[in-house]
């Protein structure tokens, strides 16, 4: 009988692939090394979590509540911030300390006038050119030796006064000093370019930048007077030369927050010509000649200690200002700012003629300066949406000269009305003038028209 054949045994799995390649014959092994076999296998596939599984990414912290700290927080701002504000505080300082200074060497408040007043003119006429240049070049490659020529004219200011060098040296060395670039201007434009597109940060911004001018200015005449009556006449103009130089090298250092220059083009017009800038323009001017009446006619009045306050309720104004979210009409915004400042602007003559008590009119005083700076923050908000990005230092440069010749006319003006007729009818010259900015407002803004989403 024949054996049944013997039961098949499973074959061992085959450990090899036999393939052609190239013309040889190729093993090749058919199942996956461990490794890798065992992070393939089922268990393990299982186990691997899906992209769908996967964590979520963490939510970002949120901000600073406070707007002006958020604003700080933006890379490279404090740094240029600081440069900014030690190169601006001599603005407020340089004019006081030449008075003083030419005034005392001479013993003619006239002559100290004539000079300074010449270099207001000179600045006029060189500020829009040296921001143009900015505009084109940026801001580090030509503020530093704009600055450096500026404290050369003071140096030889100094000089010319010490060594009592003819009348004519004294205008020529103060107008050398109009080189000095618009430190105000070049700020609001590098947050401009860090903030591009967001208003509400803008605003803030402006207003900081608002509130600094105004501090600014009102610590600098008293930093000025005190150098100069406890140390010596000069000590005033040098202290603010250094303080201009070295504010501005470190303002310059921080490239990282430059706006990129922007070549002219042949195309390119003068923010003169823009549309709405004349008509804004002109409302700087009469801005200006409010600050320039006040001032006049509340030293002649009350003193010159008296106008801290209208600056410090201007500075507090600025700073909530800024931190309230503004209306998208800026246009509006800007109307309704200047018909408050031409209704507080009346305070200061309502005061002086009914009382002759310097508390009430400090506190007019205080209350009309909360008008200034929500006026001024919406009206350089108005010349940044009015002007091409690269020419943002040009047009806010011939902003800031347009209130400095409104200054000077409302000093004249005021003073004039003081001689004349009394500082009481003096008061009437800045409420007078806010209203000249209302209606030139009202007239020019169809010429703001612009199509933005923010009105």
């Amino acid at each position: 009988m024949p054996k049944s054949p013997a039961p098949l045994r499973s074959a061992p799995p085959s450990t090899a692939l036999l393939t052609v390649a190239g013309g040889q014959l190729i093993a090749a092994p058919l199942t996956a090394p461990e490794g890798v076999r065992e992070r393939s296998s089922p268990e393990n596939v299982r186990k691997r979590p899906s992209p769908e599984a996967a964590p979520p990414p963490e939510t970002p912290r949120p901000g600073p509540a406070n707007p002006y700290l958020r604003l700080l927080a933006t890379p490279g701002a404090k740094a240029f911030t600081t440069g900014n504000l030690i190169a601006r505080l001599p603005m407020g300082m340089l004019g006081v300390s030449a008075v003083i200074m030419i005034a005392g060497s001479r013993g003619s408040y006239a002559l100290a006038g004539a000079v300074t007043a010449t270099g207001l003119a000179a600045t006029a006429v060189v500020a829009p050119f040296t921001a143009r240049l900015v505009d084109r070049y940026g801001q580090a490659r030509v503020a530093v030796p704009a600055t450096v020529l500026a404290v050369l004219g003071s140096l030889a200011l100094v000089l010319c006064v010490r060594y009592d060098a003819p009348a004519w040296t004294l205008f020529a060395a103060y107008a050398a000093t109009a080189t000095t670039p618009n430190t105000g201007g070049m700020s609001r434009a590098r947050w401009a370019h860090l903030h591009r597109g967001d208003p509400a940060a803008l605003h803030t911004a402006n207003s900081f930048e608002q509130a600094a001018d105004e501090l600014c200015f009102m610590l600098g005449p008293v930093l000025a007077a005190t150098l100069c009556a406890g140390l010596f006449p000069e000590a005033g103009t040098l202290v603010g030369a250094f303080l201009l130089l070295t504010g501005v090298l470190i303002f310059a250092a921080q490239r990282a927050t430059e706006p990129p220059p922007t070549p002219r083009t042949r195309t390119a017009v003068s923010p003169l010509r823009l549309p709405g800038m004349p008509a804004l323009l002109a409302v700087f001017l009469a801005t200006g000649a409010v600050f320039g009446a006040m001032e006049v006619v509340s030293i002649a009045h009350a003193g010159g200690a008296i106008l801290a306050l209208q600056a410090a309720g201007s500075c507090a104004a600025g700073l909530l200002y800024g931190s309230l979210r503004p209306a998208r009409n800026v246009r509006r915004r800007l109307l309704f700012c200047l018909t408050g400042m031409t209704a507080l602007m009346s305070l200061p003559l309502l005061a002086a003629a009914s009382t002759t008590s310097l508390p009430v009119l400090a506190l007019c005083l205080l209350l009309a300066g909360a008008a200034t700076a929500p006026t001024m923050v919406t009206g350089m908000t108005l010349v940044q949406r009015a002007t091409p990005p690269g020419q943002l230092n040009e047009g806010m440069t011939l902003s800031v000269t347009a209130l400095l010749g409104g200054v000077a006319a409302g000093a004249a003006a005021g003073g004039w009305l003081v001689e004349h007729a009394g500082t009481v009818s003096g008061y009437a010259a800045p409420t007078v003038a806010a209203a000249l900015a209302l209606v030139i407002a009202a007239a020019g803004a169809y010429g703001w028209r612009r199509p933005s989403p923010a009105g």
